[in-house]
């Protein structure tokens, strides 16, 4: 049994913008998803590219071996617009830092075991990206 005890919000205005984050079916991703679509690309989302590797990719080409990842800006340290937290700062910076070396990991991993990964910063122009997607896919 896990003896840590669960991280608190600091309030509740806190609390509930935590709550408001989410998992899957951002504005960025479904951005992306729609341009990837009106390329005529067809693929899955939320899926773990490694069944047995607790990571999952948004948007996933299973028969080419092609994982899409949309990175947030806060969450994974964009080297354009991160900002530092105002409260809390040190649990959030090792948070970012602890995020982004899962995402190098979760990169070697996925590669050695011959997939292609994709990461696209969540400001990125989601037609551009779409069209990067697609050079490699096809």
């Amino acid at each position: 049994m896990n003896a840590e005890r669960p991280t608190q919000a600091a309030n509740e205005g806190v609390r509930k913008s935590m709550q408001a984050n989410r998992g899957r079916d951002t504005k960025p991703e479904l951005a992306l998803r729609r341009a990837v679509h009106a390329l005529g690309l067809r693929y899955r989302v939320s899926v773990r590219p490694l069944p047995r590797l607790r990571r999952t990719a948004d948007i996933v080409f299973t028969r080419v071996k092609v994982a899409v990842f949309i990175d947030g800006c806060f969450w994974h340290g964009c080297p354009e617009h991160h900002t530092k937290a105002a409260t809390n700062a040190d649990y959030w910076a090792e948070k970012v830092r602890r995020n982004r070396e899962r995402d190098a990991e979760t990169d070697r991993l996925l590669m050695d075991a011959g997939w292609t990964v994709i990461r696209v910063w969540e400001h990125e122009n989601p037609v551009e990206s779409a069209l990067k997607i697609e050079a490699v896919v096809r």
